[in-house]
Order: C-alpha cells, then structure tokens, then sequence
C-alpha cells in the first residue's frame, strides 16, 4: 500500500519549487525513519510513511493561493487516496491526524507518537544545511529579499520576517523549542547550532569584515 500511495502523492509535486518538492518528501521519510527507531514506545511506521508520503501534497495549491491551509486540504485529498487504495477507517484516520498536525502555524498538536514523528522529522528538514538551503530557495520564490541590514531581526516587526536572514531568527532557529521527540530535540540543537554558526559568518560577510 505504501509504495501505492507514494505513487499517487507523487504528481501533486510535479511543478513544486525546491523547497517543497518531492525530494523534500524523501528527507522527510528518512528523517522519520530515523526518529521512530530511536522511540522506546512502539511506533507504527506505516502510518508514519503514508502521512508523510501525503502530509505536502497541498502545498503548492496554498503557495499558488488556491487554498487557505495545504495541511487541512492534504489531510481531506489524503483521505480519498488512502480510501480509493483500501485503507482501513482506522489508518485514514491516523494518517489525517498526522497530516493535520505538521503544519507549524496551525494550532492542531499532535496526538499520538506517529504525529509527533511526522512533525519533528519535517521540521528537522527546516534545519541545518539543508533547511538553509530551503529558506532561500523558497525566499526566491516568494520574493523575499536575502537581507536587508537596515531592518535587523530585533526590529522586525513581522512574524516571517522581511527578508529570509530574518526569517531564520523569526522560525527557524525556534523549532528545536517545538519538538516532541527526544531523539527529535537532539538532532534539531546540533542542526540549529550549524545554523546559528552560518548566520554570524553571513553576517560579518554581508558587512565586509570576513
């Protein structure tokens, strides 16, 4: 079933920008994998794997302003693909619990240990190299300026920030603060610590001293 679903989701992320692509998918999954064999609980990681495999398939509708919340709709589009491929009452409906919670600006928390995985491992992939190579792919897409040194993060008013180097102290560099896992929270201090490194040599670059 797994390799089913991973199959439909697919498409939905034929003309997805970087940041939010199928490749994301794949970390995502590694990620999870990762986590769930670090639990002492009993994880079923199927039901991780199928909502990862789904938890972004309405993403770039959101992007395109289609939609109002990629994770509501993905957890609805995500039901009908589990039904049409004969999932059980029970597993749509884990897999939208989880699908409903990974969004980190939704206020639905993660319920069970299977949602809390889905949402450290996609978080996680907002960290370290690879999440800064996120954020400015998806600042290029948005328009977002790389820095602007005339607005620092202290005097950013806006809760994204106005340009990605502030986006970094605005929501990156709190995840670690939002994960639920422990091996979740280990991984997430040594990535925002490599982001934290980069952004004080961004910063003296950026003013000529390095």
């Amino acid at each position: 079933m797994l390799e089913t679903v991973r199959d439909r989701a697919r498409p939905y992320f034929e003309d997805a920008p970087p940041a939010h692509d199928w490749h994301h998918v794949r970390r995502v999954a590694a990620l999870a994998d990762t986590l769930a064999a670090e639990q002492a609980a009993p994880v079923d990681e199927r039901i991780v794997q199928l909502a990862v495999a789904l938890h972004d398939i309405g993403r770039e509708r959101e992007d395109r302003g289609e939609i109002d919340d990629h994770a509501a709709w993905g957890a609805r589009e995500g039901s009908r693909i589990l039904a049409d491929v004969g999932a059980s009452e029970e597993t749509i409906d884990r897999v939208r619990h989880c699908i409903r919670a990974h969004r980190y600006s939704n206020d639905v928390e993660p319920e069970t240990l299977e949602a809390e995985i889905v949402c450290d491992a996609d978080n996680l992939d907002a960290l370290g190299a690879v999440g800064i190579a996120r954020a400015f792919a998806h600042g290029s897409v948005i328009g977002s300026p790389l820095y602007d040194p005339d607005v620092p993060p202290v005097e950013d008013e806006t809760a994204a920030g106005r340009s990605q180097y502030n986006h970094f102290y605005k929501k990156i560099l709190e995840l670690p603060e939002r994960m639920y896992t422990d091996a979740g929270r280990e991984l997430a201090a040594d990535r925002a610590t490599f982001v934290r490194e980069y952004l004080e040599r961004f910063e003296a670059e950026a003013a000529g001293e390095a």
